[in-house]
């Protein structure tokens, strides 16, 4: 396959890109800077470089940092006051992020460093190109940011890997970075003034975080839809309750867009012709509320997705370099509020994806309702059939909403007080992307149920498109004749959803759900 070209110029990152340097085949892809954005980070890294050779105290290049930045250094201390920083930055602790997250970070800061505002030397973002081009992964504990003045212990283990001091996974081993640099025959990063500083100080990881949740979110939220749409056949549920006549008085936005997925999902379903003249009118919340329940969620999605377009593309470091001005300025750009808040949010819509699942999972394990055998068992109570697969649900369900309590309402002081108000953006991304996680596996329980309830209505079936969904998990995940361990079960279908084969399936029966 032919090699995938990213062209890094600072203003027009997009989601579709971010995933693909993050999750997609590193050998196909290489990413480069765009040559205007090369020369505005050579003349904003000469001007810093002048600075440097004066004797005015200029924040980040001459001085201590946070409540020192009072006192001035030396010409002759200032590379090692970069090496410092790094080092004494590095208190991260707990695991380190996924490959994944990892590769976004370093993607995320570069984008930012390019656009010339940082005064950092441009062969260190190269540096940090060559990284994700061989794909040299920095090992950064997820654990040590408060979400202002930057997120500034986890970067700062990233910058100790260019510097050739910290560890990485290089080949599938973990080694010594300046081993892997070597290896790809390049040279250690050298810090000269602000280097450092322009490494760590920004939003990088906050953002990575949330973009690598917006793009998984985009397909829970549509394999949500898909899923609600099986069970209601697999029920026998009506489907008046989406007539686009009832959505129309209420037009929100989201609540449009499952409105028209659930019709198209369910159109020529056996299932719901089988039972036309049934006298059902109204079905439990679970499932007559899905257009107005998911399209909330989406909404949430969606605000996410307005605040972090901006977010990925801006300059999220202090001081920045306005050259054409001949000016330093300080300011707060590092500071996550806007997208703390908005992962929190986000978090909030997942979770009650993960909410609502739970129910509709609960009516196919009760007959009283479904009129399916108990727990989607013949001959239960010498068999338990997914009893248990519900109490799971409920457990990922019920973690969901104490992960959801939002972490950007707290703050705490650091740095004597100077630092006095922060954002917690890396928590609220990092407790969104186990929203995320729960949130896949309860869809994956609910699909494992309502297939075997969709087993019991044969010979009627469910729409072609809801057909080929079935027939795709039962190439992997027979029928359930008696009880067997349905933890592989669950995890064989959260692949599914994972490598986007369900969401595959439907494209090629009716194209992109909304």
């Amino acid at each position: 396959m032919p090699i995938k070209n990213i062209i890094l110029d600072g203003i027009s990152l997009n989601f579709n890109t971010i995933a693909e340097v993050a999750y997609g085949d590193c050998k196909l892809i290489k990413v480069s800077i765009d040559k205007s954005a090369r020369e505005k980070m050579i003349s904003s890294n000469e001007y810093v470089n002048q600075i440097a050779r004066k004797d005015n105290a200029v924040y980040g290049i001459n001085t201590g940092f946070g409540a020192l930045s009072n006192k001035k250094i030396d010409e002759h201390d200032l590379e090692e006051l970069q090496y410092n920083l790094i080092r004494s930055h590095c208190t991260g602790v707990g695991d380190p992020f996924k490959q994944g997250t990892t590769r976004a970070i370093m993607l995320l800061r570069a984008n930012c460093l390019i656009q010339g505002y940082s005064g950092i030397n441009p062969e260190i973002v190269d540096l940090i190109l060559d990284f994700l081009n061989h794909n040299i992964i920095p090992v950064i504990p997820e654990k040590g940011s408060v979400g202002a003045s930057g997120d500034l212990a986890p970067l700062a283990h990233m910058a100790l890997a260019l510097i050739g001091e910290g560890e990485v996974i290089y080949n599938n081993k973990l080694v010594r970075s300046s081993f892997a640099i070597e290896d790809i025959g390049k040279n250690c990063a050298k810090l000269g003034p602000k280097d450092g500083l322009a490494l760590i100080n920004g939003t990088a990881v906050m953002t990575a975080l949330g973009a690598c949740a917006i793009f998984q979110a985009n397909a829970i939220m549509k394999i949500a839809d898909i899923s609600a749409a099986m069970t209601l056949d697999g029920v026998l549920g009506t489907t008046k309750a989406y007539d686009p006549r009832i959505t129309n008085l209420k037009p929100q936005p989201g609540q449009i867009y499952v409105c028209e997925n659930l019709n198209i999902l369910l159109k020529e379903s056996n299932l719901i012709n089988s039972h036309e003249n049934c006298g059902k009118v109204q079905d439990p919340y679970s499932l007559r509320c899905v257009p107005q329940v998911h399209g909330a969620c989406r909404q949430t999605l969606e605000h996410a997705k307005q605040v972090f377009q901006i977010e990925v593309n801006s300059v999220t470091d202090n001081p920045l370099i306005f050259v054409d001005d001949e000016e330093v300025l300080s300011g707060g750009n590092f500071h996550g509020e806007a997208i703390a808040f908005a992962m929190d949010y986000l978090a909030i819509g997942v979770s009650e994806i993960c909410n609502i699942s739970e129910r509709r999972i609960e009516k196919m394990m009760n007959p009283t309702f479904s009129s399916l055998p108990s727990f989607l068992i013949n001959n239960s109570g010498l068999n338990s059939g997914l009893m248990i697969a519900h109490v799971t649900a409920a457990a990922l369900a019920s973690e969901n909403k104490y992960l959801s309590h939002p972490a950007s309402v707290d703050s705490i002081p650091t740095s004597t007080d100077k630092e006095d108000h922060v954002s917690m953006g890396v928590t609220s991304g990092r407790k969104l992307l186990e929203v995320l996680q729960n949130t896949k596996d309860c869809l994956a329980i609910e699909l494992l149920c309502n297939t075997q309830a969709l087993s019991f209505q044969l010979p009627n079936t469910s729409s072609p498109v809801l057909n080929g969904v079935y027939n795709l998990i039962r190439r992997h995940v027979p029928v359930i004749e008696k009880d067997r361990v349905f933890a592989h079960d669950i995890k064989i279908i959260s692949g599914l959803i994972e490598n986007g084969d369900i969401i595959n399936e439907v494209t090629a029966h009716i194209g992109e759900l909304k």
